[in-house]
């Protein structure tokens, strides 16, 4: 054995175009099958554990080589049927392949695998999933393209800007992808082009549409390179025709070389500049660029079961870093005495605030600032909530930040999760800074169909 693996340091055991034989034994966070020959992985997609497959190797790398399935020799029991490849193959809906149960299976194991390795025993809880996994999200950012002459939305090809004309997104809305359709005709009946990023000409680079699950409110951007969009007044008269919900159309401006998809000016073409939705039991006004669960179905239990789990008194005194346009701060308002809530970006304050006012809320205090600074400002103070919530993005919380709140000694600390990587990374630090882990870890499908997930975990600070 030790003689095998001094070899395979420096030989690859498969070649580019070789066919083999093998069993997949994993998934990739990517959503892609996991064979290994030799110890030497190759990542397959539409390849799902359990199944033995006849594979083509596409392309080989020093540690590892990617596949294609020629033939399924052994058919999972957990493979779903009559799914749209589509949706695989572009990386839409990248598990659409596997049944939900297994999903769910699946996304609880990813959690523990990322305990694991961090080397601490922890329980977690089955997933939490949805009755129904498909057509759940409010939001689309489609890009365009012209393909043979063609105005066409779609999604890119995994690992490509090559587009994959489709007309049916899968987990989206249908009234959200009735809006891109019907905004691509339109685009197509007026002959305006889509941009190109490799001549840097053209027009139009995405369509966004975002619609109320509850308010039924619908609003359609035009993201374009230029700084006008051509025929605006006739987009807007045969959008209304076509989409009796439209309540807002805005034309975004992004002409920059960048992979973001939106520029930061938006002139409101028709209607109104935001769309408005509700969220246990509040409203939420929603702008062109303002972040806003894109589940909302899902996002309610989250909420609602974090809130739970911190075991909110009337007399409480909370903090809410990464606080967004408000969605936690405000949803749990009205169960504490003062809640803060700290974000960066200032438009979502604005909105965060806004939505305070409209909700006649007067016990929520917003604070433009990068949380884990903020956090350390606080600390400084002297504040001291009682319950501290975190949501941050995929990169996890800062050292500075965890230590922050570690000072401000909170008695419950609820960390919700989008990373389980990055979560049982924090953990570590947390637990070394005075917490303990209260319960089960709380898994919860917040992206059905793709290899994401969401978890609440509660820290309880250690009596001294």
């Amino acid at each position: 054995m030790a003689k095998a693996n001094r070899i395979y340091k420096t030989a690859v055991p498969v070649n580019k175009n070789q066919e083999l034989e093998g069993e997949v034994i994993d998934i990739t966070y990517q959503g892609m099958g996991v064979i290994k020959i030799d110890n030497f992985p190759i990542f397959v997609v539409d390849a799902i554990p359990g199944e033995i497959v006849k594979i083509g190797i596409t392309k080989v790398l020093k540690n590892y080589a990617f596949g294609r399935v020629l033939s399924r020799i052994q058919e999972s029991p957990n493979r779903a049927k009559n799914v749209d490849k589509v949706a695989i193959t572009t990386g839409i809906a990248p598990l659409a392949n596997l049944k939900y149960d297994a999903q769910l299976t699946f996304k609880q194991h990813q959690v523990e695998q990322m305990f694991k390795k961090v080397n601490l025993d922890v329980e977690v809880s089955p997933t939490l999933g949805m009755e129904n996994p498909t057509k759940y999200r409010n939001k689309a950012q489609v890009p365009v393209q012209n393909i043979n002459g063609r105005l066409e939305t779609g999604f890119y090809r995994r690992g490509s800007h090559k587009l994959i004309p489709t007309d049916d997104f899968y987990i989206q809305d249908p009234k959200v992808d009735e809006a891109v359709i019907a905004t691509r005709d339109v685009l197509r009946d007026l002959g305006l082009s889509a941009y190109d990023e490799e001549s840097n000409k053209g027009v139009v680079r995405h369509i966004m549409a975002r619609r109320g699950y509850y308010s039924h409110e619908l609003m359609v951007v035009i993201v374009t390179n230029t700084k006008r969009l051509p025929e605006a007044e006739e987009i807007a008269k045969q959008l209304q025709v076509k989409l009796p919900e439209l309540k807002s159309f805005i034309h975004n401006i992004n002409n920059r070389d960048t992979n973001v998809i939106m520029g930061q000016w938006n002139e409101t073409i028709w209607g109104a500049d935001e769309i408005h939705d509700q969220l246990m039991g509040k409203d939420f006004v929603i702008g062109p660029n303002s972040f806003y669960q894109v589940n909302p179905q899902t996002t309610a239990t989250l909420y609602r079961l974090a809130a739970e789990k911190a075991g909110l008194k009337a007399t409480d005194t909370v903090v809410d870093a990464y606080s967004g346009i408000g969605t936690i701060t405000l949803s749990i308002a009205d169960q504490v005495k003062k809640i803060y809530g700290v974000e960066v970006v200032e438009n979502a304050v604005a909105d965060a605030e806004k939505n305070a006012k409209n909700n006649h809320i007067d016990n929520a205090e917003f604070v433009i600032a990068d949380a884990p600074e903020q956090m350390v400002q606080w600390a400084e103070d002297g504040l001291k909530p009682n319950v501290v919530f975190v949501d941050p993005p995929r990169k996890g919380l800062t050292s500075e930040l965890i230590s922050a709140v570690s000072a401000m000694k909170p008695e419950t600390f609820v960390y919700i999760s989008c990373n389980p990587a990055t979560l049982a990374r924090d953990a570590v630090q947390i637990l070394a800074e005075g917490f303990k882990i209260d319960g089960a870890i709380q898994p919860i499908d917040q992206f059905p169909q793709t290899t994401h997930v969401e978890t609440i975990t509660v820290f309880k600070r250690v009596a001294e």
